[in-house]
């Protein structure tokens, strides 16, 4: 779906204009150990990254039994045709670089091994259970939940190493949750890409991070 990851980047890009204009993400850095500059540049490749995927394999897949809803309709005419095939890849922006980031926290943010499990699968269950398989698309899942998780997480098993428990909950849980654990469900979505944490299953790895963060 060449249109979603564009469009998810030119999301991202007045997303992150809007927080750097009320001081969000320098909050955001100072809570995750990073300064400025490398939490700029962190972002930065992370949206960028989000134009990239790295093919995994192929599978066969059908046509979904209903059409897709009205409101995405206009990206699927902008998509590569679907052939009774989906390419599964992963994100650069979405899925490599958020583990990587989340690898560091835990190595380094101080937090216990067994908080950041307890966290990730807390918020997996919940991106589970609220992400649904969209026909023709792929993964959806309201925006502000997993960031809720996340954060209500982070606060409630250990407030002191909240916003990186936080982080690391609510990147790994929707990739977990909304992306690995709805692989089932590629088989009959009828999109010729499935994304891992990309713009194509809007689950806002990215911004999930950002706000969890900011409301730990």
């Amino acid at each position: 779906m060449p249109g979603g990851p564009f469009l998810f980047a030119v999301f991202g890009l007045v997303f992150l204009f809007v927080l750097i204009q009320v001081g969000a993400l320098q909050v955001a850095f100072h809570k995750l150990g990073l300064d400025p500059e490398a939490g700029m540049t962190l972002l930065f490749v992370s949206l960028m990254g989000s134009l990239v995927n790295v093919p995994l394999f192929r599978m066969e897949a059908e046509e979904p039994a209903e059409p897709p809803p009205e409101l995405f309709r206009g990206l699927l005419k902008h998509r590569q045709p679907f052939e009774g095939v989906t390419t599964v890849a992963v994100n650069l922006g979405g899925c490599l670089l958020p583990l990587t980031f989340s690898a560091y926290l835990v190595l380094h943010a101080g937090a216990a091994g067994f908080d950041y499990l307890l966290a990730v699968a807390t918020v997996s269950a919940v991106s589970y259970y609220a992400s649904r398989p969209v026909p023709g698309i792929g993964i959806g899942m309201p925006i502000i939940i997993a960031p809720l998780a996340a954060a209500m997480a982070g606060i409630l098993i250990d407030p002191e190493h909240g916003p990186a428990i936080a982080y690391v909950g609510g990147t790994l849980g929707v990739l977990i949750g909304a992306d690995l654990l709805r692989l089932k469900d590629i088989r009959k979505m009828g999109s010729p890409v499935a994304s891992i944490g990309g713009a194509g299953t809007f689950d806002g790895i990215f911004i999930t991070g950002i706000i969890a963060v900011l409301l730990a």
